[in-house]
């Protein structure tokens, strides 16, 4: 497979992890290195090890991985999703939600990352060796989400107060669009 190939698929896996970044940034009370970071590394390892572990396990589960993770994804995009809507009808400092805690972001990363393990169950029917495929996948991840986080921080400022909504709702719709593509197309 060559590289332009590879980088395509890298665009294409990192787009969901892009939008889940925007919504942290628009969730933030302000711009912070230290969670654009986090959300690089966590959508970044995670992408980079899918792959591997799909096209480790690819041998005797493909049946399995493709049957449920459409919804193992929207399932977890939908719990968070649901959680914020909530948190931004709380009053007073506990309405905030914290996307960047660890649980919050080990369910975005996992959630964001699943079509990344098909596509390395993909490689190993291919005989692609995953290790450098990987490697771009990861790296793309991590630039898109820190560089989505970033933009999340520029424009959640011209959405007033209830931005917590609306990043709910994102999340939920990006769940729904992820299940949409596996159980009609």
């Amino acid at each position: 497979m060559d590289l332009i190939s590879i980088l395509l698929i890298a665009v294409a896996l990192a787009m969901d992890a892009f939008a889940v970044s925007i919504t942290g940034g628009v969730c933030s009370l302000k711009m912070k290195v230290g969670e654009a970071l986090k959300f690089g590394l966590y959508f970044g390892t995670f992408q980079f090890f899918m792959p591997v572990a799909g096209w480790a396990l690819s041998l005797g589960f493909r049946e399995f991985i493709e049957g449920y993770d459409h919804w193992v994804a929207f399932g977890l995009l939908c719990i968070i999703g649901i959680r914020m809507i909530v948190a931004s009808f709380r009053k007073g400092e506990e309405k905030t939600f914290n996307m960047t805690s660890f649980k919050n972001m080990l369910m975005l990363a996992v959630a964001t990352s699943i079509d990344a393990l098909a596509v390395g169950v993909s490689f190993a029917f291919l005989r692609i060796f995953v290790v450098f495929p990987a490697a771009i996948i990861g790296v793309v991840a991590f630039l898109f989400s820190f560089i989505g986080y970033y933009i999340g921080c520029r424009t959640g400022k011209l959405f007033g107060n209830r931005i917590e909504l609306a990043g709910g709702i994102i999340l939920i719709g990006i769940g729904v669009k992820i299940l949409a593509e596996h159980v009609i197309f």
